[in-house]
């Protein structure tokens, strides 16, 4: 018998939240695995505040290096739209870099064609939020008690998308385990779930990236009139 969860009737949510039905009967179905993976990946972030504020010197090198790359490339495109005060379009630049690239592009399309290879990558940036993020001094703790809301929306967007990767990848593995003839039938149905979660994984990014969008402005705006810049 296959493991995907039928849709929920429509008498049982509102119109507007029917897209993101088939997404949360998945869940509901694997409910013990996506609980296990928001363990892992919090427990990551956790697990490096504890490192950082053990060893300060790990959280100075890797802001150092933030740092760096926020003066090249995209991130420096990013910051700039930041310090410019633009909130849309820097809520829009956001969630589009963290849609493409930080869900799609480094997550689930490794484990497209490598199966679980995305894990990888979510596991990585779990523990470096958690050390470049610890509230080891007071200036980061003020930082961190507006910028949590953030990192949990983000956090939880990049859990979806792991969660769909150990899905496909378990499936495509042991296809009759899941009810499926072939390794071809569960990898198609393995790419229909994955775009089923999608749509929960885009409405946390963009609620993210429009609170992170004005939390950051404001914080850089109250910076500037402290130091009469």
């Amino acid at each position: 018998m296959s493991i995907q969860a039928p849709a929920a009737p429509p008498s049982t949510a509102p119109p507007t939240l029917a897209p993101l039905q088939p997404g949360f009967a998945l869940i509901r179905e694997n409910r013990g695995a996506y609980f296990a993976l928001n363990y892992l990946f919090f427990g990551l972030v956790f697990l490096g505040f504890i490192v950082s504020a053990l060893d300060p010197p790990i959280q100075k090198a890797l802001q150092a290096a933030l740092r760096a790359d926020l003066d090249h490339g995209l991130l420096a495109r990013v910051a700039d739209l930041y310090r410019s005060g633009n909130v849309p379009l820097a809520a829009l630049v956001t969630f589009l870099v963290n849609a493409v690239i930080g869900a799609f592009g480094s997550i689930t399309l490794p484990s497209s064609l490598i199966p679980f290879s995305g894990f990888v990558v979510g596991c990585y940036r779990a523990a470096l939020w958690g050390l470049s993020l610890s509230p080891t001094d007071p200036r980061m703790l003020l930082v961190m008690i507006p910028h949590s809301l953030t990192l949990l929306l983000e956090g939880e967007a990049y859990v979806v998308a792991m969660f769909g990767c150990y899905l496909w990848g378990k499936w495509l593995i042991r296809p009759a385990s899941a009810g499926f003839q072939n390794s071809r039938e569960a990898y198609r149905a393995g790419l229909r779930a994955n775009l089923q979660l999608y749509r929960l994984i885009l409405v946390l990014l963009a609620v993210a990236a429009v609170y992170e969008s004005i939390e950051v402005t404001g914080m850089m705006a109250l910076a500037r009139l402290a130091t009469g810049r």
